[in-house]
């Protein structure tokens, strides 16, 4: 990636410096968790984490790139989430949780299970783990670019005329974007190869859906529409199911 890319976007006056913060993050991302993943391991010959890298940059970085095109104005708005002061309480904690449990515990412990060989999982794990992966890869990218709300923190954005999003993976599920981190979560133990890392995925996925179900409350009481949409779109993340 040329030095100059990320300053180039910015010039193009779409971005602002925090919608840069979250593009050079997604960027690095997939090559910080294959860092821990080597480092814990002890050995960088693991095939299963080189395919993790590949898939999860074009997944991450690649999808960005798209949501950049079509939505680069939400990037800004998430890359400050920090500075929401609306933001629930409770979102904050669940954020650190997921972001400990899910980007740094989950590498590290599959690391360690490949150096003392607590487990494995073959090929079709790995066939299994790739397609899980882009699935929920385009499934989260499509739901950030029709839906311009899709902030990283929940709270009503009264500031930007906050609205009910029906188009879309929303037509399908009212949270396609927690359905889409639950598939890449469930996805990296499979690529990778590791039964034991199904523990801090599944710590991380249970995060994601106390957050979906807090989150559905929060716009059933706040958001007008969202009480009618609920009634047209019946399931929060699983359809069928919940």
């Amino acid at each position: 990636m040329p030095p100059g890319f990320f300053m180039k976007l910015m010039e193009d006056r779409k971005l602002n410096k925090y919608g840069i913060k979250v593009l050079v993050g997604t960027f690095l991302g997939p090559f910080i968790q294959v860092a821990l993943l080597f480092i814990s391991a002890g050995r960088m010959h693991i095939p299963g984490g080189w395919v993790y890298l590949v898939v999860s940059f074009i997944g991450m970085f690649g999808g960005i790139m798209l949501v950049y095109r079509a939505n680069p104005e939400l990037l800004n708005h998430r890359g400050q989430w920090e500075k929401k002061k609306d933001t629930k309480p409770w979102d904050k904690v669940l954020l650190i949780v997921f972001g400990i449990t899910g980007f740094y515990i989950l590498p590290v412990v599959i690391g360690l299970d490949i150096r003392f060989q607590w487990s494995y999982l073959g090929i079709y794990s790995t066939i299994a783990g790739v397609v899980l992966f882009l699935l929920g890869s385009v499934i989260i990218n499509w739901a950030m670019i029709v839906n311009t709300h899709f902030e990283a923190t929940v709270r009503i954005q009264n500031d930007r005329d906050h609205k009910v999003i029906t188009a879309g993976p929303y037509k399908m599920v009212r949270h396609p974007g927690y359905v889409g981190a639950i598939l890449w979560i469930v996805a990296t133990p499979l690529i990778i190869g590791s039964v034991v890392g199904f523990v801090p995925a599944g710590i991380a996925g249970l995060v994601l859906i106390i957050r979906t179900w807090l989150e559905d409350k929060t716009l059933h009481s706040e958001l007008n529409g969202y009480v009618e949409y609920a009634e047209k779109v019946k399931y929060r993340l699983f359809p069928g199911i919940w």
